[in-house]
């Protein structure tokens, strides 16, 4: 099915050097003006997720474990540490990402789990175990600007998503570049719709659209 889909073009924010050039920015930021950063898609983006999260009491408990795929500067299992839960694991492919998260983590004396792992590496993927929430705001839309083969980078990352899922888990997905029917579509081998987290939308020549696309999945 994902054959239909038209790659997206290539861009230095699909490529590893653009993410830790940019990180080690902030690293220097947060040092010297306790900055700690872009949050990817904005607060409000996070923030809807979150509350999201919160309202599945009977779906996800506080011990949960959960992982943020491509956590960058670790901001949002900070705010989900800060609600309660306990069980919280960030990953990213650029260590300067790792280091900076792990620097914050610090500061705000919590206790999370962060890893350099790269999401392409179906041993590092397994060596992290299961997860009953798997959550990604930007990363897969990074993979799909990777300049090269964009497209094998996209399906290793669904193949190593569904690994990492847990049977009764939940794959939430926040992505700009993506529209709600091509991520179903993209994912529909291996997942399932479970819902869609309600974005804000916009008018435009009698249609109506969103600017990014919060969605959540279920393993077939």
């Amino acid at each position: 099915m994902s054959e239909q889909i038209e790659e997206l073009e290539g861009s230095e924010l699909g490529t590893k050097d653009f993410w830790e050039s940019s990180y080690t920015r902030e690293i220097a930021n947060y040092r010297d003006h306790g900055d700690v950063g872009e949050v990817w898609f904005d607060e409000d983006s996070q923030n809807r997720i979150i509350c999201w999260i919160a309202k599945q009491e009977d779906e996800i408990k506080a011990d949960d474990s959960i992982i943020d795929l491509g956590c960058g500067n670790g901001m949002m299992l900070i705010e989900l540490a800060r609600e309660g839960y306990t069980k919280l694991t960030g990953i990213d492919y650029s260590p300067k990402a790792i280091e900076l998260s792990k620097a914050i983590c610090r500061d705000q004396d919590l206790n999370i789990n962060y890893q350099v792992v790269d999401l392409m590496s179906e041993p590092e993927v397994a060596a992290l175990g299961q997860f009953k929430v798997v959550h990604d705001k930007g990363t897969y839309d990074a993979i799909s600007l990777h300049p090269e083969d964009a497209k094998t980078m996209r399906m290793h990352y669904i193949a190593n998503v569904h690994r990492m899922l847990q049977d009764d888990g939940l794959f939430i997905l926040t992505s700009c570049n993506w529209t709600e029917s091509e991520l179903v579509q993209s994912f529909a081998e291996l997942f399932k719709l479970h819902t869609v987290i309600p974005t804000p939308t916009f008018k435009f020549g009698g249609k109506v659209g969103s600017v990014v696309t919060s969605i959540v999945f279920e393993k077939k």
